[in-house]
């Protein structure tokens, strides 16, 4: 891990949890809002990191920013890992990330919406449409992680949809430094 002259790492309590059949609910799309949600296959590397940017800043998603090019290439584009936009008048709203491990188990990588989306009703309705396309796939299990830098009601959300907790423990995220910010910026 990378630590910063100034900047504190933020110490954060990790829970995995795991969910062992699809969900059997169904919510209505939110009225009076277009909504499109779209794969992307072979997702161009800038509009990841602005999409990752865009959901991640307030919740301190730093991993995926510090890889090279090549290095975030040869995650996005293996054929295991699908890139998933929710848009919503048009204009891009949040992503869901899911890695197919293997034949029995799907991990829900990335999940999260623009701050623009947030207060819309539509996280509830955007989290079942990825755990429609995270069980599509007919797993055993669909696993993933939150932490305490997340939405405070990120953990409460999972467990309401279905999942468990199965473990926890504690770890660190080393914010971004003001020069990782400008080499990100002129990279965008």
């Amino acid at each position: 891990m990378i630590e910063e002259k100034g900047i504190e790492p933020l110490a954060v309590r990790v829970t995995e949890l795991e969910m062992t059949a699809a969900p059997k609910q169904s919510l209505p799309v939110p009225v009076n809002i277009q909504t499109a949600i779209m794969r992307v296959p072979e997702i161009p590397l800038p509009f990841y990191r602005f999409l990752y940017l865009q959901v991640g800043r307030r919740w301190s998603w730093v991993d995926r920013l510090r890889l090279s090019d090549a290095e975030l290439a040869a995650i996005l584009h293996d054929k295991r890992n699908s890139v998933t936009v929710l848009y919503v008048n048009g204009a891009p709203a949040g992503f869901f990330e899911l890695l197919q491990v293997d034949e029995d188990n799907v991990e829900l990588s990335h999940f999260g919406m623009f701050e623009r989306a947030l207060g819309l009703g539509l996280g509830k309705w955007f989290l079942l449409q990825t755990l429609y396309a995270a069980w599509n796939s007919n797993p055993k299990v669909v696993r993933v992680s939150t932490n305490t830098l997340d939405h405070p009601r990120a953990l409460q959300l999972y467990q309401r949809f279905g999942f468990s907790p199965v473990s926890t423990h504690d770890a660190t995220v080393q914010p971004l430094s003001d020069e990782e910010l400008l080499a990100l910026a002129r990279s965008l």
